[in-house]
């Protein structure tokens, strides 16, 4: 499994609209092999930001890479800039992906 996130330094009195872009983007995400599940998380607030961030789970690392080569990633960030005009966020965001070594899951309630 494979794990990217982007995090995001929202200027103060932008959060709303940063949210907005989030929820109604065409991603694309669902039609791509591999792609497990997407999360858009809001974090802690500094005096001049809140923090953002998109978590994304792959099936693996080869299938997120082939998501970031495909037509799909091009049509899904072609409006990015226009959408924010670089005006909402402080900095650029900040890419991290991680190979999952670990998992644990709930156990089942039912016994």
């Amino acid at each position: 499994m494979f794990i990217a996130m982007n995090s995001f330094q929202v200027k103060k009195g932008s959060e709303q609209a940063f949210e907005t872009v989030w929820k109604t983007r065409e991603s694309y995400l669902g039609e791509m092999a591999g792609f497990v599940e997407f999360h858009l998380l809001k974090g802690p607030e500094a005096e001049d930001h809140t923090l953002y961030a998109t978590h994304t789970i792959w099936a693996d690392k080869a299938a997120f890479e082939a998501w970031t080569k495909s037509e799909n990633f091009r049509r899904a960030h072609a409006r990015a800039g226009n959408e924010t005009g670089g005006s909402l966020y402080l900095g650029h965001p900040r890419f991290e992906g991680f190979e999952v070594l670990i998992t644990e899951s709930a156990k089942s309630a039912a016994a």
